[in-house]
């Protein structure tokens, strides 16, 4: 490393909101100052990072590590644009319950009674959904089952199935199965609904009252001066963070900064009402499975599932008993961009970290462990563990 980027690096490791001598309180009630992050995110040679913790609701600390793009060398700071990839679909999954708590959307009539006509005479499903309508099931599907994964249908099911045509796998409403494709299929009908794309009802909704400015769900010219740069396992270049088209799935482009102001508004009632608030944060289908993207009912089991409690809401994961109380939480996992949230109901307390690096998974586990005392997280079934990465990589 030259000396010029030591600097920048160095300079990089100071960004922080808190007053001196502010101290982060963890889970189990002791207090830490969190320089810790910085030697742990060099070891593991995570690129750039952003974090912050909430505590009582509030954020006590914000954190901003390493570069956003090299060649020149910028540093990252908390409100540099990322990729926040799959956090999209738990952030898109609250203003549905928005527009619930409106009387607005019905999370239990069917998608096919939502929509004027059949869903394969829309262009954007014209030749994925042919087989789809046909099929019994389709009758079936709610938004209440796509947004806590129990469609039936595959994980990006338009890359993966023969001919990109959706189909089901299992009887909607049975089982977990993790799937963007029913998280995307709310967003359609909603499009269809409200006669305008997701960005702009998001932007109007969610990101323009919470002061959420570095966030869209595609990207503006506007984020051009503080954006991350995408970087692989060897911490060489991958991509440019410009998301096109909206996806609820997984195409949100966010800050650390703003994700911390979209919980603290969660946790005073200004996005949504208490009782709206237990309803998404309400067990939809329990989790039995070994991992997260375990396909079958017959699946092995996991005893950390078990333990945690583990299940799934409306768009968040749960830990429904944990020695801390339950949590809900949210990963993002895309090339060259690693994140996770996790956020504790009784204590108010949350842990945001996003990444611009393949390597970022490699360093949830000690930076949670150690700045939030968070010992509850299911690592294994979250494929956090340095075999589970191992594996995934010689996969790819």
């Amino acid at each position: 490393m030259t000396a010029t980027r030591i600097a920048v690096v160095l300079g990089a490791l100071l960004v922080s909101v808190a007053a001196p001598g502010q101290s982060i309180r963890r889970l189990d009630g002791t207090r830490i100052a969190a320089e810790f992050a910085a030697k742990t995110l060099a070891e593991h040679h995570v690129t750039g990072a952003q974090i912050v913790v909430l505590n009582n609701g509030k954020t006590v600390w914000s954190y901003a590590y390493g570069l956003r793009h090299k060649d020149p060398d910028q540093p990252m700071t908390t409100e540099t644009t990322t990729w926040a990839a799959s956090i999209t679909k738990a952030v898109f999954a609250t203003y549905v319950m928005q527009l619930v708590e409106r009387h607005q959307f019905d999370l239990d009539k069917p998608i096919a009674q939502q929509l004027p006509k059949p869903l394969d005479e829309y262009e954007a499903y014209k030749e994925a959904a042919t087989e789809l309508v046909k099929d019994p099931r389709w009758a079936k599907v709610t938004p209440r089952m796509c947004l806590s994964h129990t469609s039936g249908l595959l994980n990006n099911a338009r890359m993966q199935e023969p001919g990109q045509k959706l189909r089901f796998h299992f009887e909607p409403g049975d089982h977990y199965s993790y799937s963007g494709e029913g998280i995307n299929l709310v967003q359609f009908v909603l499009e269809q609904q409200q006669g305008k794309t997701l960005d702009l009802f998001m932007q109007d909704a969610l990101f323009g009252p919470l002061g959420m400015t570095r966030t869209s769900e595609i990207y503006q010219k506007r984020f051009a001066e503080d954006v991350a740069d995408r970087f692989d396992s060897d911490e060489k270049f991958h991509a440019q963070t410009r998301r096109f088209p909206a996806r609820a799935a997984g195409n949100m482009t966010s800050s650390a900064g703003d994700l911390g102001r979209f919980a603290e508004a969660l946790f005073a009632g200004k996005v949504i009402g208490p009782k709206t608030q237990r309803q998404m944060l309400t067990p939809q289908i329990p989790i039995r499975t070994l991992h997260q993207f375990a396909f079958r009912k017959d699946e092995p089991e996991g005893v950390e599932a078990k333990q945690v409690g583990l299940a799934y809401g409306i768009g968040w994961g749960l830990l429904t008993h944990t020695r801390y109380g339950p949590a809900f939480f949210k990963e993002g996992h895309g090339d060259g961009a690693q994140n996770y949230m996790v956020c504790f109901t009784r204590r108010k307390g949350c842990m945001i970290v996003l990444t611009n690096s393949d390597n970022g998974e490699l360093a949830f586990r000690p930076l949670l462990e150690k700045i939030l005392g968070d010992t509850v997280t299911p690592w294994e079934w979250e494929s956090y563990t340095p075999s589970a990465i191992a594996a995934s990589r010689a996969n790819n």
